[in-house]
């Protein structure tokens, strides 16, 4: 006589089914599943190598980047922001006693879509790399020199949260700060090891805001000219995902070239 199969169980048919979905959850909230390989974080946009801690260009000029006089750089692309009125507070509580509530308002104005980069400094060489080490005063006056300014911090956060109404906790929304969507982490981890300076602008395009405005957190932390010495964003170096979010701030030496920080510029519209 024919043995009959015997049906799998239900323990395994439950298991089975919580995997499904345990898959399908990370999926929504952007998890980095464990992958094999040389790349074991994707961290890197389509176009982009990850080699040690840089985004590299392999081959041609990836989008976002361009072909420019200098080689693949960032395009000089500025980004309108609409007048705006937003209500900043200490929205998480990672943000309690350190973030006061208080409502910002601000006139319209453009923003540079990618941080300064070296090519657009005048280096001859890693061109697309974001600039870092600028003084606050030499940022201000390239700044000036592109027709622009310096962000005050209010400009910088109604930059970072424009379109999302009620704000968010990163310029690209609430969910985490993964190493896909910004430049961070890549001195002693959890993204790389070993970095010594930023990353190439607009390698991480999962992290862009709503309008379109690349690595507003981490890569460099941005000069505002608000205060003696003031940064927004996180930079690559640090390993606290805190660190990006849109209230936290960099305090620096207003007179210092700090490795960490770069800047960006805004524009009357």
């Amino acid at each position: 006589m024919k043995r009959a199969t015997k049906p799998p169980s239900r323990r395994k048919e439950r298991w089975v089914a919580v995997g499904v979905v345990l898959v399908a959850v990370g999926i929504a909230l952007g998890i980095a599943l464990p992958r094999r390989g040389k790349d074991e974080i994707a961290r890197c946009g389509p176009g982009f190598v990850a080699r040690e801690a840089r985004c590299m260009i392999e081959t041609g000029c990836p989008a976002p980047l361009t072909d420019t006089a200098h080689g693949c750089d960032a395009p000089d692309v500025r980004v309108l922001i609409p007048a705006a009125a937003v209500a900043v507070g200490p929205s998480d509580w990672e943000a309690e006693g350190r973030v006061e509530a208080r409502s910002i308002r601000v006139q319209a104005f453009r923003v540079d879509a990618f941080e300064i980069t070296r090519g657009a400094m005048g280096a001859p060489s890693d061109v697309a790399r974001a600039a870092s080490g600028v003084a606050r005063s030499a940022a201000s006056g390239l700044c000036a020199l592109r027709g622009g300014r310096l962000p005050t911090e209010d400009e910088w956060i109604v930059a970072a949260v424009s379109a999302m109404n009620p704000p968010r906790r990163y310029p690209w929304g609430d969910t985490g700060a993964v190493c896909r969507r910004a430049a961070w982490g890549l001195q002693d981890g959890p993204c790389a090891k070993g970095a010594d300076g930023p990353d190439t602008v607009g390698a991480h395009p999962d992290g862009d805001s709503p309008l379109g405005i690349h690595d507003l957190a981490g890569n460099v932390a941005e000069w505002v000219s608000d205060g003696d010495g003031l940064a927004k964003g996180g930079d690559w170096s640090t390993a606290l995902a805190a660190d990006l979010r849109i209230w936290a701030r960099l305090a620096v030496r207003a007179g210092a070239a700090d490795p960490r920080v770069g800047f960006r510029c805004v524009y009357v519209p």
